[in-house]
C-alpha cells in the first residue's frame, strides 16, 4: 500500500481529518484536452423586467437547485436575471441553438446599492461576480474608472428570489488589498481543498482601469461568503496576484513585445476549479499581438478602432494554475506574485467571438459555462459549455496493513 493511503488509513482510526489533496498533491492538473467542448445555448433577446442581455453576460453564476444561471444583464443597467439552461447543441449555426427562458426577470439586485462602494467617485461602477452560496447571491461590484483610488468596499448578499426587497446588505470591505484584486469573479473550493487553502471560496479580480491600482493578471483571495456581513473587513488572505511593482506575468505595455500572458488588452473575467483536480482555472480575453496604445488605425487594430488598450490580434483564453502554488503563498511560503500559471491556451469559440465575459461551474455535472461577449446579433452574448474529463488514478489492489505499536490517549 502507498505511503499516502497508509497515512489516511491510520488518521482514520485515530479520527484525524487529512485533506485529501491539499496535505499530497496527487489530484490530476488539468490540461486544454481534459476540457472537452459541448456545445452552447443562445439567451433571450428582448427586455425582460428593467433590462436585456443586449450587451451583458459580465458575470454568472450557477445555480444548483434550479440548474439555472444568474446573469447580468446590459451593461448600462448592471441588472441581475435567472435564467434556465436549456439542451445543449453543437453547432457551428447559431439557428441550431436552443434559447434560454427566463426564470426571473432583470431586477437591481444591489437596490441601488452599488454605487455605494465608492461613492465619491462620479464614474460607472460594474457588477464583477456573481456567486450562489448557502442559499444566498453574493455580488461583487467595481469602479469603472477610480482615478482617486478611493474604493474600499466591494461585496454585497442577498437572497435568491430577486423579487425579495429589502434585504441587501452591503457594500463590505473583503480583505486588505485594494478592492480592485478581490471585486470580480467568485467560487466555492471544494470541499477537499478547503481545509489546505484555510477557507470555502475564492474571489479575485484583474485588470481593471488605472493599472497601478489593479492585479497584472489573475488574482484571488480565500474568503469565507459568511462572514460577509457579519466581520469587517471580512478577512482574506491572498492567493496569487500581481501587483504593480511585481510584473512576474509581464508588464502593462510589454515594451512592445507580444506577450498573451499579460498585457494592457488582457482581461480575466472568470474562475473554475473543478473538483477531482488541482487546477484553478481563470477565464478571459488577451491579445495575441504587440501592446499599443492609441487609435485603432495607429495600432494597425481592424478590430477596435477606438482610442485606448490594443495588441491585436485577440482571443478568447485560459490561465491554469496549480492549487499546490496557491497553498504556498496562503502558507506564507511563498508570495502572491511568484508563482506562474503551469499552462495557458487560446480558446476557440464557434462563433467568432473573443471574449469570455464570464464564468460558472456546476461542480455536480463537472461542467464549466462561459459566456462569449457580443457573440450574436444586437450584441447578445452566446453560453457554451464544456465538459471535465479526468482520467481517474489507478486503484491500489493491495490492502492496507494493521498499524502497530499505537497508543491512544
Amino acid at each position: 500500500m502507498s505511503r499516502i493511503k497508509q497515512v489516511f488509513f491510520f488518521a482514520s482510526l485515530l479520527g484525524v481529518i487529512i485533506p485529501i489533496g491539499g496535505a499530497f498533491g496527487e489530484s490530476p492538473l488539468l490540461q486544454q484536452g481534459d476540457l472537452q467542448y459541448q456545445g452552447a445555448f443562445r439567451v433571450p433577446q428582448g427586455t425582460f423586467g428593467s433590462s436585456t442581455l443586449s450587451y451583458g453576460g459580465t458575470a454568472m453564476a450557477y445555480n444548483p437547485a434550479r440548474n439555472s444561471l444568474y446573469i447580468v444583464g446590459h451593461d448600462w443597467d448592471q441588472n441581475v436575471a435567472e435564467i434556465s439552461i436549456p439542451q445543449i447543441v453543437n453547432s457551428s449555426s447559431l439557428n441550431n441553438l436552443h434559447t434560454a427562458t427566463v426564470l426571473q426577470n432583470f431586477t437591481d439586485a444591489t437596490e441601488g446599492k452599488l454605487g455605494s462602494i465608492n461613492p465619491g467617485d462620479p464614474n460607472a461602477k460594474k457588477i464583477g461576480g456573481l456567486m450562489v452560496y448557502g442559499g444566498q447571491l453574493y455580488i461583487s461590484g467595481w469602479s469603472y474608472y477610480d482615478g482617486s483610488g478611493t474604493q474600499s468596499t466591494s461585496h454585497f448578499v442577498r437572497p435568491l428570489d430577486l423579487s425579495n426587497r429589502g434585504q441587501v446588505r452591503g457594500p463590505y470591505k473583503v480583505g486588505n488589498q485594494y478592492p480592485g484584486f478581490v471585486s470580480a469573479y467568485m467560487m466555492a473550493i471544494p470541499q477537499e481543498w478547503q481545509a489546505a487553502l484555510g477557507g470555502p471560496a475564492l474571489t479575485g479580480g484583474c485588470c481593471h482601469s488605472i493599472i497601478s491600482l489593479q492585479s497584472l493578471g489573475p488574482a484571488a483571495s480565500v474568503f469565507n461568503p459568511n462572514d460577509v456581513g457579519s466581520k469587517n473587513p471580512v478577512p482574506a488572505t491572498p492567493a496569487v496576484g500581481y501587483p504593480i511593482d511585481h510584473p512576474t506575468l509581464g508588464t502593462w505595455d510589454g515594451n512592445g513585445s507580444p506577450n498573451p500572458v499579460y498585457n494592457m488588452s488582457t482581461k480575466v473575467n472568470g474562475i473554475a476549479f473543478p473538483a477531482g483536480t488541482r487546477t484553478v482555472l481563470f477565464f478571459g480575453k488577451t491579445g495575441l499581438g504587440a501592446p499599443c496604445y492609441g487609435t485603432g488605425a495607429e495600432c494597425n487594430d481592424p478590430a477596435d478602432s477606438s482610442k485606448g488598450c490594443h495588441a491585436y490580434p485577440y482571443s478568447a483564453y485560459a490561465w491554469a494554475y496549480d492549487v499546490n502554488d496557491l497553498i504556498a503563498v496562503k502558507s506564507g511560503q511563498k508570495n502572491q506574485w511568484d508563482i506562474e500559471p503551469y499552462r495557458t491556451w487560446t480558446v476557440s469559440l464557434p462563433f467568432g467571438g473573443t471574449d469570455i465575459s464570464s464564468a460558472a461551474y456546476d461542480p455536480s455535472a463537472q461542467r464549466i459555462y462561459v459566456a462569449e461577449y457580443c457573440s450574436d446579433g444586437n450584441c447578445y452574448p452566446v453560453v457554451h459549455m464544456f465538459s471535465i474529463h479526468v482520467a481517474a488514478p489507478p486503484l491500489d489492489s493491495q490492502p492496507p496493513t494493521s498499524p502497530s505499536n499505537l497508543r491512544m490517549r
